[in-house]
């Protein structure tokens, strides 16, 4: 037997895309560790992926398609060929377009994994057959929106930066679970002595690494961001001549909006005391180099977009976007380094089609006329889990007269429902691109052992539709790794000055950030726009989250042991996370009469879900946590967390609202 070690990268929905290491004995993936060698993240990995070969070579891995010979939902399946299947889906699918046109299919995916070529494989297969398009914003297109309404495209610092700050904020991210690798920068400025707050909605495991954590009620942290600008402005803590020369409209929000923002009322708000308000204050104002790392739950709220819009301003003030080690990081936005237009093939389209949001599928699947929806293909994607309003999706789901395709690794809740069933490749299975969100590193991975049974890539089936379709462009006759050397041979601004041989070699590389990125922001004005005319609000401003008759809000917050629905096959990760439980506070459980480990239903106009009971005074009055996203054959009940969460969506950018919902609970009742 003979070991060889090959690179990959982590494929998942987390902004650091790890470099990985992949021990591989006869064509199995044996060890899986982290790559000391990325620029980033420097050979750590997180609990999830320290055995990823568990989930690669799972015994739960799909292995064969599948056709449908139970109900739906029942799991009932019996395998077919690929080609019975291709030819199945490419004989309804015309059948469908004769009788309704190619608007009644609809395809349904996300960030299953980030790669550029298999997560955007279905474009331009989509395009050409002139189906509905969906409008992908489930995660946090509020916060980028927010962000560029202040800042334009003006690139974010580099993550490594924060090593150099005096005081460090955490707002609204829970790093241990959801963005490790920075942490290593936070806790590098914490040896040097910079104080490091978390901001959140309940104490996070986070807390544990942090000096100060400060708990603000859900949907109110704009508040506070106009709370502490209006103490910097009374303190005379502003920076005049950065404001002066760098910001556009601090006069204007000055006057017109911070009188509105004292500290009383600003605590009545959020629920931190007046004089927590006028000490953070006075701490943001005098430390040298702030650096504020912004999470994205705090954008799904229905004031999301204005919420990250008014934090983006904050550091405007002190003059800290002038500074190394100091501003604002939200994300990195690399998508300047590839044209994706070539991926993408928007051209194939005859006309533009009609939107689907994927925030509103249980909608979409039910209401939606002119045509309906009359198939669905789902990949990268677990929407039965995932998407909001769990009880209309799953009625949707459960039609006889939707046609449903699921590419899939697992059969998970989604996959249950479906007519057709195709096993898709793991990470380690097949070639594809990556570029970070998290971080500004790019990495080409090739696939490090073969598939898996029977499975195909995104990328490979796709093809094999395109071609039982009868489409004859030579774009549906690539490989993966033909993409990706064309998207490469595009040359792109943000490569220049790449390590080319490093990268060439496999290894991950950094994308070089502008000399002037400090200095010269990308906007319309060339100015940091605290003042936006073309927003519909020109100034930032605190308008309240939608809210909910019930007594409780709910924080469907993440998981350390999943990400997502991604993950629940590994019974190793489920038993650290031992149970689907629901975190109250003791106030609250005593006088709900509630105990701890008591089985419990959380409740409110969508549905109900069951949970066992974990009483902390981690959680504030008022809120309750559930952390995670189970699959359905794992939870105490019949529904999972997104039976109670709905389909609104932000104030910009269509985004979700998952954090923005409200629930009662009680004690459930003996069978």
């Amino acid at each position: 037997m003979t070991l060889k070690i090959k690179r990959s990268v982590c494929p998942y929905d987390c902004p650091d895309a790890c470099g990985l290491l992949i021990e591989v004995i006869e064509g199995k993936a044996v060890k899986v560790s982290g790559d000391p060698d990325h620029p980033f993240t420097r050979g750590t990995l997180c609990p999830k992926m320290n055995r990823y070969q568990e989930t690669v070579h799972s015994p739960l891995r799909l292995t064969h398609p599948l056709l449908r010979t139970g109900e739906k939902g029942s799991g009932q399946f019996q395998p077919i060929s690929w080609k019975e299947a291709i030819d199945r889906i490419a004989q309804r699918w015309k059948e469908i377009i004769k009788r309704s046109g190619p608007e009644a299919i609809l395809p349904y995916s996300y960030a299953g994994t980030m790669g550029l070529i298999q997560r955007n494989a279905g474009h331009a297969f989509f395009y050409k057959l002139g189906a509905s398009r969906l409008e992908r914003t489930i995660c946090s297109p509020a916060k980028e929106a927010g962000w560029k309404a202040v800042i334009g495209n003006t690139p974010a610092p580099h993550p490594d930066e924060v090593e150099e700050s005096d005081l460090v904020i955490l707002w609204g991210i829970n790093a241990i679970a959801t963005n490790i690798h920075f942490l290593h920068g936070v806790k590098s400025a914490r040896k040097k002595g910079a104080p490091v707050w978390l901001i959140d909605t309940y104490k996070t495991l986070t807390s544990t690494v942090v000096d100060h954590t400060y708990i603000v009620r859900p949907g109110s942290d704009g508040a506070l961001a106009l709370g502490l600008m209006h103490l910097l402005v009374r303190q005379g803590l502003i920076d005049k001549d950065f404001l002066a020369t760098h910001v556009q409209g601090f006069e204007a929000l000055k006057e017109k909006i911070l009188p509105d923002y004292p500290p009383e009322k600003v605590s009545r708000l959020t629920g931190l005391p007046p004089d927590t308000l006028e000490s953070m204050a006075k701490a943001y104002g005098r430390a040298k180099k702030p650096f504020i790392r912004l999470g994205s739950g705090l954008s799904r709220y229905g004031n999301g977009a204005m919420t990250i819009r008014t934090i983006v301003c904050l550091p405007a003030l002190v003059g800290a976007y002038g500074k190394r080690g100091a501003g604002c990081f939200t994300s990195t936005n690399t998508s300047e380094a590839f044209c994706m237009e070539a991926i993408l093939r928007e051209d194939f389209m005859l006309k533009k089609t009609r939107i689907v949001n994927m925030n509103q599928i249980g909608w979409a699947l039910n209401e939606l006329k002119d045509p309906s929806i009359e198939s669905l293909y789902v990949y990268t994607s677990n929407p039965a889990a995932v998407a909001p309003d769990q009880n209309q999706v799953l009625k949707g789901l459960a039609r006889e007269d939707l046609f449903t395709v699921v590419h899939e690794r697992f059969m998970t809740d989604t996959a249950r429902y479906a007519d057709i069933v195709l096993p898709a490749t793991s990470s380690l299975e097949q070639s594809d691109l990556y570029r970070s969100y998290g971080t500004y590193c790019i990495q080409r991975a090739k696939a490090v052992i073969p598939p898996v049974g029977e499975s195909k890539s995104n990328w490979e089936v796709f093809c094999l539709l395109a071609k039982a379709m009868g489409f004859e462009e030579p774009f549906f006759r690539q490989s993966a790794d033909d993409l990706i050397d064309h998207l490469l041979s595009i040359p792109s601004p943000m490569r220049e000055g790449m390590d080319q041989k490093t990268f060439q070699s496999g290894k991950a590389v950094e994308l070089p950030l502008p000399k002037d990125a400090r200095t010269k922001f990308r906007t319309p004005s060339g100015k940091i726009e605290i003042l936006n005319p073309k927003e519909p609000h020109p100034l930032p401003h605190y308008f309240p989250p939608y809210g909910g008759n019930g007594p409780f809000y709910l924080m469907t917050a993440p998981s350390f042991y999943a990400l997502n629905s991604s993950f629940r096959e590994r019974t190793d990760l489920r038993r650290k996370e031992r149970a689907m439980f629901l975190k109250m506070n003791p106030a609250d459980a005593e006088a709900k009469g509630l105990r701890e480990g008591d089985s419990v239903v959380a409740f409110n106009s969508l549905g109900e879900v069951s949970f066992l009971l974990r009483i902390t005074p981690g959680v504030p009055q008022g809120v309750v946590v559930a952390e995670g996203i189970w699959w359905l054959e794992h939870a105490p009940g019949p529904r999972s967390i997104n039976a109670l969460t709905s389909q609104r969506l932000t104030d910009r950018a269509q985004g979700s609202t998952f954090y923005d919902n409200t629930v009662d609970v009680r004690k459930a009742s003996k069978c």
